[in-house]
């Protein structure tokens, strides 16, 4: 192995990023285009220093030749890319709240109720769809209701298992709902809000790549994957929204980022509002 270098020092040539980003790409459908290098550069080359190797080849082949899978997860851990906060986009929340939740309420008799947050990062996305359906789904209906959470980053879905917060991520929930959704840190947690258990056994969590056979049966009523598929090239957007449609409910609604829309993409799905479809 190679003297380790400063991962700050170290080039990235041009092909070396090309096998990279083929990689990526191949294994989780991250589009990882030109502009990104630097970034590659950088994030990796940290990853490479905590492994103690002075070259992008060298780590790489280490990473095809690791058996256990486990460093191919701490690539993509080193690259992906996880902003999030709670509500973050509310007038999707908004939607819930005054269309979809009271449509469900109004279902005849207790029945199934199943939500996916795709690409659920650090778990705020998650836990605020757990308070919203907490507020405004009929209690007979929480009966079966529970969400599952995934993302490809071992790491972000370390944060959300742990369900602990500092103060300032927490400010963009309402004050009225975090001493009945938060436990407040005393102490050597002081500063720290952790979610209440009632709030977190709503929740599952689990590792999902986009690109492989999802290993849920479903169907969902509800599906947010917003702020992922901009990380996608037009084919594997298309698959993956193929796929998200076959897994909804027939009436279920579909979820992307303000910043997206399925505009040029093939899809079925109707048109409802900006970033909101359904099936």
């Amino acid at each position: 192995m190679a003297e380790p270098a400063d991962a700050g020092q170290m080039e990235l040539t041009d092909n070396e990023f090309k096998t990279f980003s083929d990689f990526v790409y191949s294994y989780c459908g991250i589009n990882l285009h030109e502009g990104k290098k630097e970034m590659v550069r950088a994030r990796v080359g940290k990853q490479m220093r905590l492994k103690g190797f002075g070259s992008f080849d060298d780590y790489f082949k280490f990473v095809l030749s690791d058996e256990s899978g486990n460093e191919v997860v701490g690539l993509i851990n080193a690259i992906s890319t996880n902003l999030t906060s709670f509500y973050r986009e509310s007038r999707h929340f908004d939607f819930l709240t005054h269309e979809v939740i009271p449509d469900l309420n109004r279902s005849r008799g207790a029945r199934r109720i199943r939500v996916w947050s795709a690409g659920c990062s650090t778990g705020e996305e998650p836990y605020t769809l757990a308070m919203v359906f907490l507020e405004c789904l009929q209690a007979e209906l929480l009966r079966d209701f529970k969400i599952l959470a995934t993302d490809i980053s071992t790491r972000v879905l370390e944060t959300a298992m742990r369900g602990i917060y500092p103060e300032e991520r927490i400010k963009t929930i309402n004050p009225i709902l975090i001493p009945r959704y938060f436990q407040k840190g005393v102490s050597n947690q002081k500063g720290f809000y952790k979610v209440r258990d009632d709030l977190r056994k709503l929740v599952h969590f689990a590792r999902l790549n986009l690109t492989k056979p999802f290993p849920m049966k479903g169907p969902f009523d509800v599906i947010f994957c917003r702020n992922v598929m901009i990380y996608f090239d037009q084919p594997s957007r298309e698959q993956l929204v193929s796929r998200f449609f076959d897994f909804l409910a027939a009436g279920g609604y579909f979820f992307v980022g303000h910043s997206e829309s399925l505009t040029g993409v093939r899809h079925s799905f109707k048109y409802v509002g900006p970033s909101i479809y359904r099936k």
